[in-house]
């Protein structure tokens, strides 16, 4: 689920956390590393409980529906309980293994705030969608994967109320919730009418070594970081380091600090990582300024042979 440019996103978060609160504790920022990159299941493991939610309030109103002398709205399809009985909310429903590890976090959120789960229930049925799908004849796993596809992607992960939730309970979640999302999308489209139940419980990280990189990137870029500045000064002539941003700097000594302590991974991908980076969480000339650094670096570091990259697909 997490990628390397995840990882790499997370320990700017801690570099930048630890030189707001100017706190030059290592192992509070080590700790609040891992916990990040930890929570970020958390909230995966929150956004599938929200569907399993949503479908225990239909299930409810299904019933009281079926008690009332009088019709409503919501009696006008001719199967009340299709969508109560869509195969792909039944699969998360049934799932044992995530029920296990939703009550193994203690995630008891939509439980404790109920009104978002009726938010999202009543975008639901008011949506084109639900009522297409609540009329139609077709019961397939597929139709209903599709059903279920095209809710999350269109009235579940673009609600402003449900996002808005997760940034005042954990700051960290504003950059997971694109990256959670994109890959529940994801899920949900290769799923299978058999599938399962480890299959919407992956791996967080890829391996062991992921989480090696996260702590040895954050570590040696703080300890040395009288270092880094000593590599970026002279490189801006026309920059003091109080003009420079703060997450340009940050985003530069992580950059050095790879280039120079991690021989397996190719500069070009060190390079185009942080670009990137920048682009998304900094200024809008940001990349240019750290490509025009970093260039320099490589091409000094090259020439005095301090670049030893090993391993294949090294140029």
């Amino acid at each position: 689920m997490l990628t390397r440019r995840h990882i790499r996103v997370k320990v700017m978060q801690c570099i930048y956390a630890l030189t707001q609160s100017q706190d030059d504790s290592l192992e509070k920022q080590e700790k609040f590393l891992r916990m990040s990159i930890e929570n970020m299941y958390s909230l995966y493991l929150l956004m599938l409980s929200l569907l399993i939610e949503v479908r225990q309030l239909a299930a409810k109103n299904v019933k009281l529906s079926s008690k009332k002398y009088l019709a409503t709205a919501s009696d006008q399809y001719p199967n009340q309980e299709k969508f109560v009985n869509n195969a792909l909310l039944n699969q998360l429903g049934d799932n044992k293994m995530l029920k296990d590890a939703l009550a193994k976090k203690k995630l008891k959120n939509w439980y404790l705030n109920e009104e978002y789960v009726k938010i999202i229930y009543k975008e639901i049925i008011e949506s084109k969608l639900y009522k297409d799908y609540m009329l139609s004849a077709d019961t397939s796993f597929e139709k209903d994967k599709e059903l279920i596809v095209e809710l999350f992607k269109n009235v579940i992960a673009p609600n402003e109320k449900v996002y808005d939730y997760f940034e005042d309970d954990k700051l960290t979640w504003v950059d997971d919730i694109p990256i959670v999302n994109t890959f529940i999308l994801k899920r949900f489209k290769k799923v299978k009418g058999n599938q399962g139940e480890s299959f919407f419980l992956p791996d967080l990280l890829k391996d062991r070594e992921d989480m090696e990189f996260a702590q040895k990137l954050l570590t040696k870029t703080l300890l040395n970081n009288a270092q880094w500045e000593g590599e970026i000064d002279g490189k801006t002539p026309n920059w003091d380091k109080d003009r420079i941003a703060e997450i340009d700097s940050i985003l530069l000594k992580m950059a050095i600090c790879e280039l120079l302590n991690f021989s397996s991974i190719p500069e070009k991908v060190t390079l185009n990582e942080y670009l990137e980076i920048a682009k998304e969480y900094s200024t809008p000339k940001s990349s240019i300024f750290i490509n025009g650094i970093l260039d320099k670096l490589v091409k000094e570091y090259r020439s005095e042979g301090k670049l030893k990259k090993v391993g294949r697909g090294l140029l």
